[in-house]
């Protein structure tokens, strides 16, 4: 298997183009040259004692002390300046970015004299320094890390912000959510996921500052034991001893190799961020779930401990901005949030997170308490994104266990709760797994079991099951509505789904640009939809027109259709509904006075698809009449036999016709 797997992969590469592999191979002789320049003529029988030499040994110490203190200033300085980079837009950002850079271009002896002019005696900040620190740093050791600092730190701030860049940010907004403060989300998530970049950054920085000259012996100068680092040894060496020079150059070679040998394939390329991502696999078949288990913590808000019945948390809020909405939801209610693409569905839960600018929660109250100026961390408002955004570097039992000890509990009393909840939703054999070791259902129930161990009084759910097939969103489906059953507090779920909406929702919340289009129980919804778009999303049929004094519904295309009641008293506008059995399709124009009493006119057939025993055909109606969607009973379709492209005329019944006031 994996050598045909290796041939394909040669096979699909092909064979490497003359006018690109002879100027590529050019390249790797002019870099090869120079490197074998310095094995072939470095003096391998004195070549011990040579690098052994006390002078040596000693440059080659004070090498290391001085990169090692560059570094570390570097990761003090760098890192923060990273994150600001990748994470936050401010005036002038380009220009620090190219500030940041500056020093990798340019040539080492300017960066000396910039260094002198700023950092000198007479330079900007050299008086200030010697006064209040009394430190003079030219010609000295801390001049050399500075100098080294200055030309090395880029290699970092440039890695770590690529890694940064690479890391999507609704993994530290996931941990706010779950109430981690700013800096624990650094260090306990940001950090340990771009590791990888950090370390390449870190090392790349190191040997830089290894192998730094012109900067350092133009301000630190050349004083043995003081700032003569290696390279400077080299220099001096080069004047009256070439073979030592080029003894302790295949010293600097050899150490520069091995530190790229590292890096080569695991560090290099952000390979850690496209890994930290984990893999997203489906069910073969939806699992089965035990009972849920009794509660082991008596504090958890979530189901009573005692018979005291636990807090409850009704939500009222008044969202403005990209999205306006007003809420005002009983405890232990589940509403279903749906509407079209860009309706601001999203920007509804991240206003409520405290997470947008597009929007914002004011006020916003969870019990009694106004939370609208409070940060995210504290709002006690748990998401679970649409992929459940688990920290990879974390297994499922540190996953679950996280928010609970953002919040201050000990970590076993956290890892007891979270163990408890990884039982109730099924899955506490996996608790020692890491995400990308689960299915698709398991990370969705990990990344549910997080956010109700966070102990929340608001939980938000973004199209939690739409990347799970069938069976795997039935599993998680039933696994959800019995955990949400002893919720307290409101949960808010966005679905496209409509069978998530109808068995999960107690009430639907439609959004259309941004604006509340409707807020009913289900089974209303479904019967009277004002929302063409929910109406089509529940796979009905649905017009929009004009009330006319005959009690019909005129078109925008001047068709009228017929109902079974007329429309609302005072309606001026309202919206058809028909469900697609309502819907005969005809080879040739049918009899007046049926059914459908004049709900009649020609389409063609766009598309025909199975829908269980029944044939859905959809039909374009042009300047006609309006699209419509019907489903034939197989004798129905086993006589019209409708193929795409063939003209039919749309019979609509007007019993099955449902007209809603807009």
């Amino acid at each position: 298997m994996s050598r045909e797997r290796t041939g394909r992969g040669r096979a699909g590469r092909g064979r490497t183009p003359l006018a690109l592999g002879i100027p590529a191979g050019l390249a790797v002789v002019f870099l090869l040259v120079p490197l074998a320049g310095v094995l072939a003529r470095t003096p391998w029988a004195s070549l011990p004692s040579r690098v052994g030499s006390s002078e040596v040994r000693q440059a080659l110490t004070l090498s290391l002390a001085v990169s090692g203190w560059a570094l570390l200033l570097s990761l003090v300085l760098g890192v923060p300046l990273a994150w600001l980079l990748a994470r936050t837009d401010f005036p002038g950002k380009a220009l620090v970015r190219c500030l940041v850079m500056l020093p990798m271009v340019l040539p080492p002896t300017v960066a000396g004299v910039a260094l002198l002019q700023g950092y000198g005696r007479r330079g900007l900040a050299g008086p200030w320094l010697e006064e209040w620190f009394g430190l003079t740093l030219p010609f000295s050791t801390a001049g050399a890390v500075v100098a080294s600092a200055f030309v090395a730190m880029p290699f970092l701030v440039i890695s770590l912000e690529g890694a940064l860049a690479g890391l999507h940010p609704r993994y530290e907004e996931t941990a706010v959510s779950l109430g981690a403060a700013p800096l624990r989300v650094f260090r306990t998530v940001t950090l340990p996921m771009v590791a990888p970049g950090l370390l390449a950054g870190a090392a790349l920085c190191w040997a830089r500052a290894l192998g730094e000259f012109g900067a350092t012996i133009t301000f630190a100068g050349n004083l043995p034991g003081e700032t003569q680092t290696l390279p400077l040894q080299v220099y001096l060496l080069l004047q009256d001893d070439p073979e030592g020079a080029t003894a302790v150059s295949l010293l600097l070679l050899a150490i520069a190799t091995a530190v790229l040998l590292a890096l080569r394939g695991r560090w290099l390329g952000g390979g850690a961020t496209g890994r930290a991502e984990g893999r997203v696999e489906t069910l073969p078949a939806p699992e089965r779930t035990p009972q849920a288990a009794p509660e082991r913590t008596p504090d958890a808000p979530l189901v009573p401990a005692t018979p005291q019945a636990p807090p409850a948390y009704p939500l009222r809020a008044s969202v403005t901005g990209a999205t306006r909405a007003v809420l005002d939801v009983p405890p232990g209610t589940t509403v279903a949030v749906v509407g079209p693409n860009g309706a601001g569905k999203t920007t509804l839960l991240r206003a409520l997170l405290g997470l947008t600018r597009r929007a914002e929660a004011r006020p916003l109250r969870l019990g009694g308490e106004d939370l609208s100026g409070a940060p995210a961390h504290r709002r006690r408002i748990a998401w679970v994104p649409q992929d459940g955004a688990l920290f990879p570097h974390l297994t499922a039992l540190a996953n679950t266990a996280y928010g609970l000890r953002a919040q201050g509990v000990p970590r076993a009393e956290a890892r007891r709760e979270a163990r408890a909840r990884l039982e109730e939703l099924g899955i506490g054999r996996l608790a020692h797994r890491r995400p990308h070791e689960l299915s698709g259902g398991q990370a969705q129930r990990v990344a549910l079991a997080r956010a109700l161990a966070a102990r929340p009084r608001l939980l938000l759910m973004d199209e939690p099951l739409a990347a799970l097939d069938q069976s795997a969103k039935a599993a998680v489906r039933q696994a959800l509505r019995r955990r949400l059953a002893g919720f307290r507090g409101v949960c808010l779920l966005v679905t496209h789904d409509p069978v998530e909406a109808v068995s999960l929702a107690d009430r639907v919340l439609v959004l259309e640009d941004g604006e509340v289009v409707q807020y009913a129980a289900p089974d209303e919804l479904a019967r009277f939809p004002r929302s063409p778009w929910v109406a089509r999303m529940l796979g009905h049929n649905a017009w929009p027109g004009k009330v006319t004094a005959e009690g019909t519904l005129r078109l925008d295309d001047g068709t009228e259709l017929a109902a079974a009641a007329p429309p609302p008293d005072g309606a001026t506008a309202a919206l058809a509904v028909a469900g697609p059995e309502a819907v005969t399709l005809y080879a040739s124009r049918p009899p007046e006075g049926g059914p459908e009493r004049g709900n009649v006119w020609p389409g063609t057939v766009r598309e025909v698809s199975a829908q269980g025993g029944r044939l859905r055909v959809l039909v374009a109606g042009g300047a006609d009449g309006p699209d419509a969607v019907a489903e034939l009973p197989p004798p129905a379709a086993a006589e019209l036999r409708p193929v795409e492209g063939a003209r039919v005329w749309v019979g609509v019944r007007a019993a099955g016709v449902t007209l809603v006031a807009l």
